[in-house]
């Protein structure tokens, strides 16, 4: 079943796809089983890829892009000359985004660092002071 797209958001991951490389190559011997476990893995791993095809006919291109967005659950992004580009949205890393984020702990005041450095300097006998604020 293939996926299908909003122009909206076509649009968007044709902007992202702009930078990528293409991650897997079709050679001129069409679709093979180890060239779609390859899509599946690349798609898994980064949801939006490009694909490098090797054949100068334009149709059979087309017919193998449905086929793998047929097979692989996938939308079609975009075909220009001998390149694909594929989207399949991966739900373990949309899980793993919207997890929530750890908080990231303030800077220290400078008054913090001198205590924390006095703190690792002492000898762990010693009591602990903190340098207190002139007023």
């Amino acid at each position: 079943m293939k996926i299908e797209l909003t122009a909206a958001e076509r649009q968007q991951l044709k902007a992202a796809a702009h930078g990528l490389e293409p991650v897997v190559m079709i050679s001129t011997e069409g679709l093979k089983p180890s060239v779609l476990s390859e899509i599946e893995r690349s798609l898994d791993a980064h949801e939006l890829i490009k694909i490098r095809v090797f054949s100068d006919e334009h149709d059979e291109r087309e017919v193998w892009l449905d086929a793998i967005c047929e097979q692989l659950n996938a939308a079609p992004v975009q075909h220009i000359g001998k390149v694909l580009v594929l989207y399949r949205e991966n739900p373990d890393k949309k899980e793993a985004a919207t997890a929530k984020p750890k908080r990231k702990k303030a800077p220290l005041t400078k008054r913090q660092e001198v205590n924390k450095a006095l703190e690792r300097s002492k000898p762990r006998t010693a009591k602990s002071f903190t340098v207190k604020r002139a007023k």
